[in-house]
């Protein structure tokens, strides 16, 4: 090993009282994105957070918004957009910020970590928050010039600059990442096909009558689409760069200058996987996001729990909270898998689903349409308790009825009203709680009891 080129000790951190005292004094975080700084500023408002925190990030700039990349690509925000907010706290740990360096080492007995300038830093706690990058299917042509994953803001500016000189974009995948960024594409200017493997768009959140009305409405903004499409090559011209792409079963590619790959992600696992943290698709981790190792804790994307990865934030600020507890000596209720809502963030565009993507003999199926007004709404009930849902165009009750799902709440005197809205849904409710709580209804309750 090299010499190392500054050691970072154990120091004695800012005071605080006793019963306060961190069971972590250093905690060290690798990997500043989302998750991390969520973590950071849980951290900084809890007592007995740890008393000095160091966070390491391998893109020159501290964390920020992936979710508007999008927005940002498409023009509608600007970078001050992206801009994640930092509490300040006088009383809180200690931040130190490393950007622009990555850890190539983690030495566990020693509990220090070596960094790619040669910096040491010890650690009393390790969070691996180290995200995930682009699956890039193996294809003729993958590293092409101009073949883009699209997952943090280097991918977006490249992107940007790209479509900035117009011509033709291909977008593999048809989810959510797929046609945010087609749609940010279209409004750079570019003419943008959309490659979709299976037979309808966002197949893992849609039924057929939603994902049709979303191909309808791309459709009509000039966003080409094939479905059932799968990429055999992409062609690149005499200069290395790309300039086609083509499909199984066909003869003649589509043009593209600009390729975007939104196919899936892999965690990031190195270099925990290299320190000999048990790993599967993910590092794995417990019910408290504990690893193998009892000083390393992982978080996010680069993280497996049970069969469960992620790539959503909504189980990810779950896992925060879950993590920050533990790491300031109050462990509270342990991780547990829970359902997640799905929105769409492309202008103009209004969708919210969650639950079972198809019906299936046990479900009772609700469906109101409305094709003047494009909108669209598919419930789905299982033992008269909302289980699933699907809104296109007037998604306002989306989050209304996602909490009823989570409540679990009997809904046999009311599911016909659940199509109408939460007014009068929740007035019935109101009503029908009224009926049961009245002393004849209660009599008669315990005569037949």
């Amino acid at each position: 090993m090299t010499h190392p080129k500054h050691i970072s000790h154990r120091h004695t951190p800012h005071q605080r009282s006793p019963h306060q005292r961190s069971p972590h004094p250093h905690l060290v975080i690798v990997g500043y994105g989302m998750a991390a700084h969520r973590l950071i500023e849980t951290l900084r408002r809890m007592p007995g957070a740890p008393q000095r925190i160091t966070v390491i990030g391998e893109e020159p700039q501290a964390a920020y918004n992936r979710i508007m990349l999008s927005p940002w690509l498409a023009g509608e925000i600007d970078t001050a957009g992206l801009t994640l907010a930092h509490a300040e706290h006088s009383d809180g740990p200690l931040l130190i910020r490393r950007c622009g360096q990555t850890v190539v080492a983690i030495h566990r007995q020693q509990q220090w970590l070596e960094c790619d300038n040669g910096e040491i830093i010890h650690y009393d706690h390790l969070v691996l928050a180290t995200g995930s990058r682009p699956a890039m299917p193996e294809v003729p042509g993958i590293d092409l010039k101009g073949v883009y994953g699209f997952r943090d803001l280097a991918d977006a500016e490249a992107l940007a600059t790209d479509a900035d000189q117009g011509g033709q974009a291909v977008v593999v995948g048809g989810g959510l990442l797929g046609l945010e960024a087609a749609e940010a594409l279209r409004k750079r200017g570019m003419q943008v096909t959309v490659l979709q493997r299976s037979p309808r768009l966002m197949n893992r959140q849609l039924d057929d009558t939603a994902a049709g009305m979303l191909a309808e409405e791309l459709m009509g903004r000039g966003i080409r689409l094939h479905t059932g499409a799968q990429i055999a090559e992409i062609i690149g011209d005499e200069h290395g760069k790309a300039c086609g792409v083509l499909l199984q079963g066909q003869q003649t590619p589509l043009p593209a200058q600009v390729v975007v790959i939104t196919t899936g992600i892999t965690a990031n696992v190195e270099p925990g996987h290299s320190a000999g943290l048990a790993c599967d698709r993910a590092l794995l981790v417990n019910d408290q996001l504990l690893t193998s190792d009892p000083h390393i804790s992982a978080l996010g994307e680069c993280c497996q729990f049970e069969q469960h990865t992620y790539g959503l934030v909504e189980p990810i600020w779950h896992q925060v909270e879950v993590l920050a507890l533990r790491l300031c000596g109050t462990p509270g209720n342990p991780y547990h898998e829970a359902s997640c809502a799905t929105r769409l963030k492309i202008s103009g565009i209004s969708l919210f689903a969650f639950g079972p993507t198809e019906a299936r003999p046990e479900h009772e199926v609700l469906t109101y349409r409305d094709s003047e007004q494009a909108e669209y709404r598919r419930l789905l009930l299982t033992n008269d308790r909302l289980v699933g849902a699907v809104l296109y165009g007037d998604t306002r009750m989306g989050p209304w009825l996602f909490e009823l799902a989570q409540q679990r709440l009997s809904l046999v005197s009311v599911r016909h009203s659940l199509l109408l809205g939460q007014a009068d849904t929740e007035a019935l409710m109101a009503e029908q709680s009224a009926t049961d709580n009245s002393p004849d209804h209660q009599k008669l309750s315990r005569e037949a009891a």
